[in-house]
């Protein structure tokens, strides 16, 4: 077995090359969900881009938060969020990982990421975003508080769920989703996605009690 390990300072991370220095921070916190995130502007121009930054803030009122890069440059699905205030979150799956994975390219605000990767836009519940037709989780959201992080400009937007999909074979007796048999997949840094598999479920953790492992085949 092979014990060696690579060590780095702060400031051998300041001195490294950027690209190097980019893969390996934006890595550095493991395999994270990955998800489209539909727009639309006030003129009716669809907006979809993959991100790897939606997370768990509160279960009542339900509330999801994703962080956004600095709009230095266009960013136009914040700026469709901030202009309407609703926007969806679709799950990526392993057959549409490529087209999402597309989506991070910069297109033109005219053209919509939908068309460019072959994704359908479509709209459920009268909601005000698109979704996209291909992801089995859906969720319809509405801004619930916006505010840019001074350390580095980075804009945090906190959302409240206001609409669910997701298939019925997929929703276990106790609430939990099996995102393992929608084929749904995590992302590693900017380009290296993993097909999610489950390995383990443990019941819930007591101070005075052992940590006590549930069977996966109560499961299926």
């Amino acid at each position: 077995m092979d014990n060696s390990a690579a060590s780095f300072s702060s400031s051998d991370i300041a001195a490294l090359a950027d690209r190097f220095r980019v893969a390996l921070i934006n890595g550095l916190s493991g395999p994270k969900a990955a998800h489209l995130i539909g727009t639309q502007d006030k003129l009716g121009r669809h907006n979809l881009a993959i991100v790897s930054s939606v997370f768990h803030v509160g279960a009542h009122p339900p509330l999801l938060g994703m962080i956004i890069r600095p709009d230095s440059v266009a960013r136009h699905t914040l700026a469709n969020i901030l202009e309407l205030g609703w926007y969806t979150i679709n799950h990526v799956h392993a057959d549409m990982i490529a087209q999402a994975h597309q989506t991070s390219a910069r297109y033109d605000r005219n053209q919509s990421e939908f068309s460019a990767v072959e994704l359908t836009p479509q709209y459920l519940a009268d909601f005000p975003a698109p979704f996209v037709a291909q992801s089995k989780v859906k969720l319809g959201m509405k801004v619930a508080q916006h505010q840019m992080l001074e350390i580095n400009k980075t804009h945090l937007v906190i959302g409240e769920v206001q609409w669910v999909h997701v298939p019925e074979s997929a929703v276990e007796s106790d609430g939990r989703v099996a995102f393992e048999k929608l084929a749904s997949v995590a992302v590693t840094g900017l380009d290296t996605y993993h097909q999610l598999q489950k390995a383990t479920r443990f019941a819930y953790a007591k101070a005075d009690q052992p940590v006590r492992q549930i069977a996966l085949s109560n499961d299926t």
